[in-house]
């Protein structure tokens, strides 16, 4: 401070005791020395005293005032500058903040030694009444953090920003649920075009119903003609169970069918037949023959039976069609159809029992038509729907061992079918007599022998005789040892082939057979002989 404020008169000291009381000094610092109080804005500026050789440059200061320290007890913090918004908008004045460390302001003393005399503090004007502050002004604090700006750049008064960040948000939010709807409609909606082929109801082009008839000749008009006279042969006995096919044959009710299909049943068991419209009933045996493999059985109590046409086999060519009509796996009025592959092919079947009681030789008709277990008994047609076979075996192709009956290998289109003319004089005598005739010609044959034809063996049954004495053969001249070669001009190879040739014929019938007796070939003509059948 200037030396004209050490000098200050009397009056000026006297003035200073009549201030307050002051706050109480800190320990060991001297009393602040007057001066004047800083001005906003302003930092206050240390008095200029002598000071002695060696003294520090400047005086403690008690208060620590700025620049050297927090601003003294008795300092009034300096006044809040507001700035002034855009385009003059008045501030709002909020109240004064007292100091921390004084609740309000005191005036510096005056009139103490080695300290200039205080200025009086300066009037302060008194501000209008300023219009109200928006709200981000009365926000503003001019000691936050720096970097802040004094001005925020925003909407115009009025606006709310934060409604129409949500405005703009359920917006966007719209738009996105509006999309994800229409892609998944229009997904649909070309799913559905890709797979119907248009918007509109897809309605294919069909051929109206007709009644019209099949041809007679043709599979159709062929089956629409003989299924009304096939049956289905469910077969149970005390042992085994079975399931077959036959057919009608005449008014009364007599039904015609393989042995090997009945067989199951013995004599106290069950025969049931289905006709094709469903209907059932039940059959009793009328006589079977294990021989020929046929069987004939008759229902009773049933009206409106259709006997199904017999043909002729001796009329039947090599290459003709046919139809084959059963109950395969005891699926019940399946079709299938095919051609004759051959004639008069022999074949045996049966064996079971191993004393050859069972077997049946039969010279059949060859067909390639599917035949399966259950088909057997049932009717082999030509294309007038008449029968010309009765389906019997088939060659399996896990079977080196002939013909199969019976057994669950399916058809490889190797069919065999008794032949409707013998089959014919079988069903006859069962139904006129119960039995069936077999014709001979009274030898017995060397069933091991390996050459080529049948030969008559050197002894009979129970070591009787083979040339059975005063029988059709003996009548004939054959003597035991000969070697039978042909029937009717029908080249033999096996024992097993002339009983098949000899079984085609009936008793009664003259046959021309051919043999070859050491080396030399003979021709010998007899008439076949009769026995009872089994």
């Amino acid at each position: 401070m200037s030396a004209e404020t050490q000098n200050a008169p009397a009056s000026a000291r006297d003035q200073s005791s009549s201030l307050p009381p002051r706050a109480a000094t800190p320990t060991g610092v001297p009393a602040p020395t007057g001066g004047p109080a800083p001005t906003a804005g302003q930092e206050p500026q240390p008095a200029h005293l002598p000071r002695p050789s060696g003294a520090p440059l400047h005086e403690p200061d008690a208060y620590s005032t700025p620049p050297y320290g927090d601003p003294g007890p008795w300092a009034p913090a300096p006044p809040v500058q507001r700035p002034t918004p855009a385009h003059g908008t008045p501030v709002r004045p909020q109240a004064a903040v007292p100091s921390p460390q004084h609740p309000s302001p005191v005036p510096p003393p005056t009139g103490v030694p080695g300290h200039s005399a205080p200025v009086p503090p300066q009037p302060t004007a008194v501000p209008q009444q300023p219009a109200p502050v928006p709200a981000q002004w009365g926000q503003y604090d001019p000691w936050a953090a720096p970097g802040q700006p004094l001005t925020q750049v925003g909407p115009p008064a009025g606006t709310e920003p934060g409604r129409r960040r949500n405005r703009r948000g359920g917006a966007f939010a719209g738009v996105l649920l509006l999309t994800l709807v229409a892609s998944g409609i229009g997904g649909g909606v070309g799913a559905y075009i890709e797979r119907n082929g248009g918007l509109t109801t897809v309605e294919l082009p069909q051929a109206s119903r007709t009644t019209t008839d099949r041809a007679p000749e043709s599979v159709a008009g062929i089956a629409a003609s003989a299924l009304p006279s096939v049956v289905t042969l469910h077969v149970s006995g005390t042992a085994e169970s079975g399931t077959g096919t036959g057919f009608v044959l005449d008014n009364r009710g007599h039904i015609l069918t393989n042995n090997h299909v009945v067989a199951p049943a013995g004599t106290t068991g069950d025969i049931t037949v289905t006709f094709s419209s469903g209907e059932t009933a039940t059959a009793e045996l009328v006589g079977k023959d294990s021989g020929y493999d046929l069987a004939v059985v008759k229902v009773r109590g049933v009206s409106g039976l259709k006997p199904l046409p017999l043909g002729n086999s001796d009329n039947v060519q090599v290459g003709d069609p046919v139809v084959a009509i059963g109950a395969p796996f005891d699926l019940s009025n399946t079709v299938t159809s095919g051609i004759i592959s051959a004639k008069q092919r022999p074949i045996t079947a049966g064996g079971e029992k191993g004393d050859g009681s069972d077997i049946s030789y039969v010279d059949a008709l060859q067909t390639d038509a599917p035949i399966n277990p259950g088909n057997s008994g049932g009717p082999l047609v030509d294309t007038q729907a008449h029968v010309i076979g009765i389906n019997s075996a088939i060659r399996a192709a896990d079977s080196g061992k002939g013909p199969e009956r019976g057994g669950q290998s399916g058809s490889i289109g190797l069919g065999f079918a008794i032949p409707i003319n013998q089959g014919k004089r079988v069903a006859e005598e069962l139904i006129n007599t119960g039995r069936a005739t077999h014709p001979v010609i009274g030898v017995t044959l060397d069933m091991k022998f390996t050459g080529d034809g049948a030969k008559v063996g050197t002894k009979g049954a129970e070591d009787g005789p083979a040339v059975t004495k005063d029988g059709p053969a003996a009548k004939a001249g054959i003597r035991s040892g000969d070697v039978i070669t042909a029937v009717q001009g029908q080249r033999v190879h096996s024992g097993e082939e002339l009983i098949v040739k000899i079984r085609a014929h009936r008793p009664g019938d003259r046959l021309e057979l051919r043999l070859t007796r050491g080396g030399e070939e003979l021709t010998m003509t007899l008439t076949l002989g009769s026995s009872s059948g089994t």
